[in-house]
């Protein structure tokens, strides 16, 4: 039987532009397949627009108006990253509607934005995290950490506010350009090690299984600009020792399993002399053809198209 897919796309945050790239490589690998696919967008403004919809009007109109949309699909697959989408805001959407969702539901979506708190839930099942601290964006101008540190935004993606601090004098410029993304701020001790990333697939029947680890390779602070100028290179699978490779796909399922994710999630990793230490997770990742979570499952000989068929199967 064809699946009726309705893919969203855009959301209002610093990661509009990738999310549409990632829905629109979703939908037209979607309708190679057995699919049906309808096609959403969520613009900056959090209007929902569509092909049939009418323009104009508030953000409460628009998402009244879209959602027959959602009640003539069998599954929607969310392409949103970051806040108001990855945090679980659609999953709850569609909770509430009776549609079922690709990708994680409302608590590991929300959990797994927050990088403090999954900082709580990694500990709590052994693996390591950076030392670091919690800030009130009201309260940067009181802020000392020794040593390098690294500060980010604690919900927020695609490295959008995150900066390397080397000198005391940019940390209060570091925490400002934090704190235009989230009230809420990480300064973590940075960690020195092999950047690696983990992807966990839960297929249909419950199964779930990690593909081969990727590398990061860069020059410096893998952060905004890096992602997406084309200057990082990734090595997948990563060159690991067999010890190495079972720690980190063993620590991403624990991660997986704690947080309750469903679909794909990927886990960020440094990987240090004393073993895998998080740095955090994405339970919507970048979902192009070129992205790190398709580059890992294509060396497991999983290609796109099937990649995105097995997710919405596993959600139906």
């Amino acid at each position: 039987m064809t699946t009726k897919v309705l893919v969203i796309g855009g959301g209002q945050n610093a990661e509009h532009e990738v999310s549409l790239a990632s829905a629109a490589a979703v939908a037209a690998a979607l309708r190679l397949g057995d699919h049906e696919v309808t096609s959403v967008t969520i613009d900056r403004e959090g209007v929902w627009r569509a092909d049939g919809l009418p323009n104009g009007g508030t953000v409460a109109d628009s998402l009244a108006q879209a959602l027959p949309l959602l009640a003539r699909t069998d599954v929607v697959f969310p392409a949103v990253h970051g806040a108001l989408g990855e945090d679980g805001a659609l999953a709850a959407l569609c909770a509430l509607a009776g549609v079922r969702v690709v990708g994680s539901a409302l608590r590991a979506g929300a959990i797994g934005m927050d990088k403090w708190a999954t900082k709580l839930v990694a500990a709590a099942v052994g693996l390591g995290t950076a030392r670091g601290r919690l800030i009130a964006a009201d309260d940067i101008g009181d802020v000392e950490f020794e040593g390098d540190v690294v500060v980010k935004p604690v919900s927020a993606g695609s490295s959008h506010g995150v900066s390397l601090v080397t000198e005391e004098d940019r940390l209060l410029e570091a925490l400002r350009e934090a704190a235009r993304f989230d009230r809420r701020i990480l300064v973590e001790e940075v960690v020195r090690g092999r950047e690696i990333d983990v992807a966990v697939l839960r297929e249909k029947g419950g199964i779930r299984w990690a593909a081969p680890p990727l590398e990061i390779h860069t020059a410096g602070l893998f952060d905004t600009a890096t992602k997406y100028d084309g200057s990082a290179r990734f090595t997948v699978p990563a060159q690991l020792t067999a010890a190495e490779s079972t720690a980190l796909k063993r620590a991403a399922i624990a991660l997986f399993d704690a947080l309750g994710c469903d679909g794909v999630a990927r886990m960020d990793f440094f990987l240090t002399d004393g073993g895998p230490v998080l740095n955090e997770v994405n339970t919507m990742p970048g979902l192009t053809a070129a992205s790190q979570v398709p580059r890992m499952f294509a060396a497991a000989g999983v290609d796109y198209v099937d990649l995105v068929g097995r997710l919405v199967r596993a959600a139906v």
